[in-house]
């Protein structure tokens, strides 16, 4: 089930948006260094899980940040999704 719970300003939309593109690109990098000398991959396996620890903070916080501000709708096995055309917030069952 699908269920418009919110919005988010423009702002806000791109700050959770940039957060959500950089997640990906991180995993996506993770992924590539298979091809590395042990030694490199290593060290650059590393600094992307650091970076991705970091960036998954930071998501985490920007969305119990917004729900606080806005009283989202929960629920207990529910996830917020958002429309990054739109800001709008689903609540998603």
């Amino acid at each position: 089930m699908r269920e418009k719970v919110g919005q988010v300003t423009e702002e806000e939309k791109n700050e959770i948006e940039a957060l959500f593109l950089r997640k990906n690109s991180l995993h996506e990098l993770y992924a590539s260094t298979s091809s590395l000398e042990e030694e490199q991959r290593n060290v650059l396996q590393e600094k992307l899980v650091n970076d991705l620890a970091e960036t998954n903070t930071k998501f985490s916080r920007w969305w119990a940040g917004m729900a606080k501000k806005y009283q989202w709708k929960g629920s207990e096995k529910g996830n917020w999704s958002i429309d990054f055309e739109t800001g709008e917030i689903c609540l998603l069952d």
